[in-house]
């Protein structure tokens, strides 16, 4: 944009000037509103709760669902009249008044002894001598009660111990023949790796986050010497080599379901062949959030975030795909003859509404109550309400029907509340942005009703993904493709893993124990035995 001058603006016509003013008007409301949401996300709470994004977040309210807080805010006006300031219609019939009442729970009895019950145990007796007995209580003076007892946690570091096998050989007197005994599988070839040291190399990079320089290191603290490049090859080689067998069975079940949740993130490799900073993408699938058992958490690298990534990964899926609204996801569903449906997350259509909530600071917070983008938030909120009764539903059919009478009639209002705002008159960008997001993605928002097995939201992926950008922010990159794709395989076994409540550690030595005895054989049926569900997997690979 031209910069004028003092001149230049005397000579601009009334209607010239009138337009100059309307577009600065708007230029300053939007990089205000920017500024405010940047603020907000960088040095506010990260929630978009809206009690927390209000700023009246108490301890109480962090205990229950946003949405239940939302109850409370309109028994007031719903109970004096009968309609909303927004023209929608409410019940006139008074609400009762809700007492807040501070409940203290009683402590539950026993349950340090549970938690420590699956523990080894060790007993240690404190004991007086007979002569200290027979000081205090004189001879035969005493019996014995039954002992006080008490428990207490030790911790003993990790314990490295060498294991040097020997291989009894045996050789004929007469003829040259010579016989040696059986071996275990060598996990490597002439490599010191174990299943257990491998094992807990993984669970510290993919479980607990620490990057492989900072595992070296723990180890040298503990007079074992192994380097980085040593410990990235170790964890390289298992993943292609072995758990690769696993995940392939694991991906054959998920494309096997009727919902499957899809979400990526960006994430930067070195040596893909491209220039530097390139982004890549780890994509991540899993079994519909409403599958309680069986659970599947599945990554994927890819060089790009093209479309035809998730659709080689699901080429034989056939059924509703839970995604946001990025375009590759909706091109899935446009070249799939009608085997893929899409349904978009509602989390992600009240996101816009959150941030331009955020941006009401100072003298502005004053009208938030009477803004669109709260009046929007507030609506949802109620869908929320119901939705949360409907998913403790244990049976499909009775979620859907329950959706169909309670979160049906809510879910049509808001759109018709939403195609009846003119955005012409709304200043915030982000408002405008939250509503286009429901008017342009109105079928797939609306999906859920159809599928007692599809959430409302993909807030389940999210949080899947999470430990993934965690793990992250701690080694910025990866080195190499190759590491890409191990690493996409190792955080596949331990989030699904732990959607299945197994013990990361136990479970993926258990796999590399047992996988490598079946490296000859040409039947992989043996993998189903190592699935997270199947009852062939010891005891002490499950919590």
């Amino acid at each position: 944009m031209k910069q004028l001058t003092p001149k230049d603006l005397n000579t601009l016509s009334r209607e010239d000037m009138a337009a100059m003013i309307l577009q600065m008007q708007t230029t300053i409301n939007t990089l205000s509103e920017q500024v405010a949401i940047l603020n907000a996300n960088k040095f506010g709470r990260k929630s978009e709760k809206l009690k927390v994004i209000e700023g009246q977040m108490t301890i109480y309210d962090s205990a229950f669902n946003e949405a239940e807080a939302v109850i409370d805010e309109n028994t007031e006006s719903s109970s004096t009249d009968t309609n909303n300031t927004d023209g929608t219609e409410t019940d006139a019939e008074s609400e009762p008044e809700i007492e807040t009442v501070v409940v203290r729970r009683k402590k539950h009895t026993g349950k340090r002894d549970e938690d420590l019950a699956e523990l080894p145990t060790r007993i240690e007796r404190h004991e007086l001598s007979d002569e200290q007995l027979t000081e205090i209580f004189g001879e035969n003076g005493w019996k014995q009660l039954p002992d006080e007892v008490y428990k207490r946690l030790e911790y003993q570091p990790a314990v490295h111990e060498v294991v040097e096998h020997h291989v009894a050989v045996y050789a004929a007197k007469k003829e040259d023949n010579i016989v040696r005994a059986d071996r275990p599988c060598d996990l490597l070839r002439n490599s010191i790796a174990t299943p257990s040291l491998v094992a807990a190399v993984m669970n510290g990079k993919y479980s607990c986050g620490m990057p492989l320089k900072r595992i070296s290191d723990e180890f040298a603290r503990n007079d074992v010497n192994l380097s980085r490049g040593t410990l990235a090859n170790w964890t390289i080689r298992c993943a292609e080599r072995y758990l690769s067998l696993v995940y392939d069975r694991l991906r054959k079940y998920l494309c096997e379901q009727s919902v499957v949740q899809a979400d990526e993130t960006p994430v930067q490799v070195t040596k893909d062949g491209r220039p530097g900073n390139t982004k890549s993408s780890m994509f991540v699938y899993r079994t519909s959030e409403l599958q309680k058992e069986r659970s599947v958490v599945l990554f994927k690298y890819e060089k790009t975030r093209g479309h035809q990534h998730p659709a080689e990964f699901l080429k034989d899926f056939h059924g509703t795909l839970v995604t946001d609204a990025f375009s590759g996801y909706k091109a899935l569903e446009r070249e799939s003859d009608g085997d893929i449906v899409s349904a978009f997350c509602w989390a992600h259509a009240r996101r816009d509404y959150a941030d331009a909530v955020k941006a009401f600071k100072g003298p502005e917070k004053k009208h938030l109550k009477t803004s669109v983008a709260h009046k929007a938030l507030l609506q949802i909120g109620k869908i929320y309400i119901e939705e949360n009764k409907a998913k403790v539903l244990p049976d499909p059919q009775d979620r859907y029907n329950y959706r169909q009478e309670k979160v049906l009639p809510l879910v049509e209002a808001y759109f018709a509340w939403v195609k009846a705002q003119n955005p012409v008159t709304i200043l915030s960008e982000k408002t405008r942005d939250g509503l286009s997001y429901s008017i342009n993605h109105e079928r797939q928002l609306k999906t859920f009703l159809e599928n007692g097995m599809v959430p409302i939201d993909n807030s389940a992926t999210e949080r899947a993904i999470r430990p993934f950008t965690i793990g992250r922010a701690n080694w910025h990159i990866i080195d190499t493709v190759h590491g890409a794709e191990a690493s996409a395989m190792i955080y596949s076994l331990v989030e699904t893993a732990k959607a299945n409540n197994l013990k990361i550690y136990e479970y993926l030595k258990y796999l590399l124990e047992k996988i490598p005895e079946h490296m000859e054989d040409t039947n992989l049926d043996f993998t189903d035995d190592l699935l997270p569900w199947s009852e062939s997997l010891p005891d002490c690979c499950r919590r």
